[in-house]
C-alpha cells in the first residue's frame, strides 16, 4: 500500500479516499466514494457519498465549488468510476459532462454490471480526459465490501473472536467474560457500526444473552442475524427485545414476528443458503462474532474474507477451544494487554 504518495494524482486521490471513509456505515449497499476537485493545483471542491439514496460524491463535490466557471479547467479525483445509469439518483457521468470537467482521475472501475466501464466511455466520448488505476489496490481495499458484493454476489464476511493466550474462547461452562480488555471491546462496538449485520449462533445467545447492538460507540445498530436451527431460544432473551431488526435462520418455518423474522432454509449447504439469502436482502457485510461452532462452520465452508482475532494475556487451562484458521496474517496490533491479529484467506486478492 502506498502510505506516502508523492505524485499529485496520488496525493489528491488519497484525499478522496479519506473523504470516502466518512460514509462507512451509512451508504451500504452503495460503495464508499469520495471526490476532490482541483484547479491550478489547489482543491476548490470536496464531497463524499453521505447516505444511501442521497447525492453521490461527485454531485456533492461540484455543489461545493463556489465559482462553477473554474470547472472547465479543473480535474476531478474520484475513487470509483462515476455511475452511468439511473438508480436512486441520476447518472454522475452525465452531470460531469454537463459541467464540462477538463479531466477525471479514477482509482477503480465499477464492477457493478450496470456501470462496468460505461461511465468512463461516456466521459471520453464527451471529450473529457480520463485517467484510471491511480492507487488502484488501495481503492479495492477501501471498497472490499462492495467489490465482494458485486464480484462474488455475497456479503463480505468478517470473523471475529477473542481467545486466551493458551487458545480458549470460553471456559468449560461456556462463560467467556471477559477475555479481551476494555479497549478491545470498545473497538468491537466501533466495528459493529461499520457492518450491515452481526451474526451469532443459538449457543452464544443462550449462554451470553447478548444485546448485539452498539453501546460503546456512536453509530447505527447492525441487523442481528441468529442461527437457531430448531427455534429453541427463549423469547425472553435480549435478541427478541424489538430494538433492532433481527433475523432467525432455521430449518422449521417462515414467520414474521414483532420486530423479528424467522426464515426457513435447507440444511444441505446451510451456510451457503444463509449467505445467499442475506445477499438478496442487501446485507453487504456481516460480522460473525461466534461462538466456536458457528465460526468453524464458516471456516469449513470457506465463507470468510477477513478474520480479526484478539489474543488475551489471560489463561484458562481448559475450556472451549478457539477455531483453527489457515490464512495469511496481514496485520498485528498491540492493544494494551491484548494483541489483535488480522488474517485474510490465502487466496485473497486484497
Amino acid at each position: 500500500m502506498t502510505n506516502h504518495p508523492h505524485h499529485p494524482d496520488e496525493e489528491f486521490m488519497q484525499r478522496a479516499m479519506e473523504l470516502a471513509r466518512i460514509g462507512q456505515g451509512y451508504v451500504s449497499p452503495n460503495p464508499l466514494v469520495g471526490s476532490v476537485i482541483v484547479h491550478d493545483g489547489k482543491i476548490i471542491g470536496e464531497g463524499w457519498h453521505k447516505k444511501y439514496g442521497g447525492p453521490h460524491a461527485e454531485v456533492n463535490a461540484v455543489d461545493s465549488v463556489k465559482n462553477k466557471n473554474f470547472l472547465r479547467e479543473s480535474t476531478m479525483y474520484v475513487n470509483l468510476e462515476p455511475c452511468s445509469h439511473y438508480g436512486k439518483t441520476p447518472p454522475c457521468a452525465d452531470m460531469l459532462i454537463k459541467n464540462q470537467l477538463k479531466r477525471v482521475v479514477i482509482s477503480n472501475l465499477d464492477s457493478n454490471p450496470l456501470v462496468s466501464g460505461d461511465g468512463i466511455r461516456k466521459l471520453r466520448d464527451a471529450g473529457i480526459e480520463v485517467t484510471t488505476g491511480v492507487l488502484e489496490q488501495e481503492g479495492r481495499l477501501l471498497n472490499k465490501r462492495f467489490f465482494t458484493w458485486t464480484e462474488k454476489t455475497r456479503p463480505y464476511i468478517i470473523l471475529k473472536w477473542a481467545q486466551t493466550v493458551d487458545g480458549f474462547m470460553a471456559r468449560e461452562n461456556y462463560d467467556s467474560k471477559w477475555i479481551s480488555n476494555e479497549y478491545s471491546r470498545q473497538l468491537v462496538h466501533k466495528w459493529r457500526t461499520e457492518e450491515d449485520g452481526i451474526l451469532v449462533g443459538s449457543g452464544t445467545v443462550r449462554h451470553d444473552d447478548p444485546h448485539l447492538n452498539v453501546r460503546d460507540w456512536s453509530g447505527r445498530n447492525p441487523v442481528r442475524i441468529i442461527i437457531d436451527r430448531f427455534l429453541t431460544l427463549n423469547h425472553n432473551l435480549h435478541v427478541f427485545d424489538n430494538t433492532q431488526k433481527t433475523i432467525f435462520y432455521n430449518l422449521l418455518k417462515d414467520e414474521e414476528g414483532n420486530g423479528f423474522q424467522m426464515i426457513r432454509i435447507n440444511e444441505e449447504k446451510f451456510f451457503h443458503n444463509l449467505i445467499n439469502d442475506l445477499y438478496t436482502r442487501k446485507i453487504q457485510s456481516v460480522l460473525v462474532e461466534g461462538g466456536s461452532q458457528t465460526l468453524r462452520g464458516f471456516i469449513a465452508n470457506n465463507l470468510w474474507d477477513e478474520a480479526r482475532v484478539f489474543i488475551s494475556a489471560n489463561t484458562f487451562g481448559k475450556g472451549i477451544g478457539a477455531p483453527a484458521l489457515a490464512g495469511n496474517l496481514i496485520e498485528q496490533r498491540v492493544l494494551e494487554t491484548d494483541v489483535l491479529r488480522i488474517y485474510y484467506p490465502a487466496d485473497s486478492k486484497l
